[in-house]
């Protein structure tokens, strides 16, 4: 193994961490260079269990010992080692969850392969807050979804605050980004697809009835926050439904709204 100890912020061997508090920079860094990060330790183990591939590892040297078995694994991948004022001043953060790791970012899966055997969906729309979109795919693996779909324009998945934030369970549940939107939909629906839109309709069914009807296969469509579902999305869904309120409060973030209706909706029986 290879351990490299920076004495500068200009390395240009550690350029994949510069700056990633810059949301606009690594939107755009991270799809194009094929990579993404994984931040604190526990996160970077649950990326390598799923199979992705290190570009390097990047830690203050009182995490060497917590992750000298990683080191181990991958001997040829660079360890970066510097002061926790230099890590700072690379990242733009305070780097105080064990270390981090330059990811590659894994092939896609095709969309029949995703769900082959699947009986619960995802779908987000335009979800663009990468808090939100991570709580979902927590919510998703803790509660039996089998598969997660992303529409053009949705937040990234493997951005850093959306691994983050779902304690890496983005390494666990399948996902996809569709391509055509939302003519996309169709192809759930040709795989045998029940499609409901969670979106407050004259004619949506409650939570409840909704999972009377224990569908077989059901997609559940997340709307962005704010503006809610396009109107072109309503018209290509089976169903609407909705979560009843109380209190005068008219809907719940679309975080905790998936977390209720993935544990209202799951398979039975």
């Amino acid at each position: 193994m290879t351990f490299h100890y920076l004495e500068s912020a200009d390395d240009p061997r550690v350029s994949d961490y510069t700056t990633l508090t810059d949301v606009h920079l690594r939107k755009l860094r991270e799809p194009e260079e094929g990579m993404y990060i994984a931040e604190s330790s526990r996160v970077l183990r649950r990326a390598l269990a799923a199979g992705h591939q290190p570009r390097s590892f990047f830690l203050a040297e009182k995490w060497l010992a917590d992750l000298e078995d990683v080191f181990h694994d991958y001997p040829d991948v660079p360890v970066f080692i510097g002061t926790a004022s230099l890590l700072e001043e690379i990242t733009g953060f305070h780097l105080h969850r064990g270390a981090m790791a330059a990811m590659h970012r894994p092939a896609a899966v095709p969309l029949t392969e995703l769900l082959a055997g699947a009986q619960r969906v995802a779908v987000l729309e335009d979800i663009v807050d990468h808090t939100n979109v991570g709580a979902i795919f927590r919510s998703a693996a803790a509660l039996g979804v089998d598969a997660v779909l992303v529409s053009p324009r949705c937040g990234d998945p493997l951005y850093r605050r959306s691994v983050r934030v779902s304690m890496g369970t983005v390494f666990q549940v399948p996902w996809a980004r569709l391509q055509s939107w939302p003519a996309d939909l169709g192809q759930l629906k040709d795989q045998g697809f029940t499609v409901a839109a969670m979106e407050l309709t004259p004619d949506a069914l409650t939570l409840d009835e909704l999972a009377e009807k224990q569908f077989p296969k059901l997609a559940l469509v997340l709307g962005t926050e704010g503006a809610g579902m396009s109107e072109e999305t309503l018209a290509a869904v089976d169903l609407a439904v909705r979560i009843p309120m109380r209190a005068g409060v008219d809907s719940l973030n679309v975080a905790a709204a998936s977390a209720v209706a993935f544990w209202e909706l799951r398979p039975r029986g």
